[in-house]
């Protein structure tokens, strides 16, 4: 019997592409008090950082994270998302959260 090491990956893999996405997409312009209040919560660099360093913890890699970083910025289909003001902003935040770190991060919050 062969032991999976993490029996979630794909899971988190696509719980970081989401967080990405949401991250750099933004609040709408109409958007919903309690929208703002969830987005003051958890919407910034800090909780996205440290949800994406867990999604690595839990299985997703370091260069996933960086080629998809590159693929929103460079891919075509990302067009209409990169047109949206402040997402290139927001896009430029994490790669420089991710260029300055090591390739094997460290969990510093247990």
């Amino acid at each position: 019997m062969t032991q999976n090491s993490f029996p979630m990956m794909e899971w988190h893999i696509k719980h970081l592409e989401k967080i990405i996405l949401r991250f750099v997409t933004g609040l709408a312009e109409n958007a919903t008090s309690w929208e703002k209040r969830m987005n003051k919560r958890y919407g910034r660099i800090n909780n996205v950082c440290r949800q994406i360093n867990y999604d690595i913890k839990q299985g997703a890699t370091y260069n996933q994270v960086v080629l998809l970083l590159q693929k929103i910025r460079n891919d075509s289909s990302f067009s209409s998302l990169r047109d949206n003001p402040g997402s290139l902003e927001r896009l430029g935040e994490l790669e420089k959260y991710y260029q300055q770190q090591p390739v094997e991060t460290k969990s510093w919050w247990y």
